[in-house]
């Protein structure tokens, strides 16, 4: 009696996955792969170009609403400057109105000084005279100094206050 050899487990796997490949069953067809190739790489490659396409959609329209942001704080800034240096001009215009006029006084209290000592008609009238006119240029000196600081004050003070405001604006939309 002769015993045929029992095939083990594993060789009759084999054996059945080889039938099944050269069957004309298991061969795809040109179809059947393009649609397993479109399955697996196509279909995820087009979701991550949605998902790179968003994220750059939603960088450029972040970018353009800052830029917008900055360019308005920009203008704003531009346009307090402005505002500053027309205060700033109009200070000095100020001051120098204020300094000629002060001459003004300041030469006409002279000549009228000079006036007086030449009809002086004794020493002592004209050294009463001195001392009054000096008495008077000293007052005449502090108010103008008065002047002259209460005026310097506010053109620093009105020329530096649209910056300040916009500073103060600028930190309050950063913050």
């Amino acid at each position: 009696m002769a015993s045929s050899p029992k095939k083990s487990a594993a060789a009759q796997a084999a054996q059945s996955a080889t039938a099944e490949l050269t069957s004309p069953a298991a061969i795809e067809t040109p179809a059947e792969v393009a649609a397993e190739v479109s399955e697996n790489f196509v279909a995820p490659a087009t979701e991550m170009q949605q998902s790179v396409r968003a994220a750059l959609e939603k960088g450029v329209s972040d970018t353009r609403a800052a830029f917008a942001k900055a360019k308005t704080s920009a203008d704003e800034a531009v346009s307090a400057f402005e505002t500053s240096l027309n205060a700033a001009r109009d200070g000095v215009i100020a001051i120098n109105a204020k300094a000629f006029e002060a001459f003004r006084v300041n030469a006409e209290a002279n000549f009228d000084f000079v006036k007086a000592s030449i009809a002086a008609k004794s020493l002592s009238d004209l050294v009463a005279l001195q001392n009054e006119f000096a008495r008077k240029q000293i007052e005449t000196f502090a108010g103008q100094a008065k002047e002259f600081g209460a005026l310097a004050q506010k053109s620093a003070y009105d020329a530096f206050q649209p910056i300040r405001e916009q500073a103060t604006k600028s930190f309050k939309l950063a913050g």
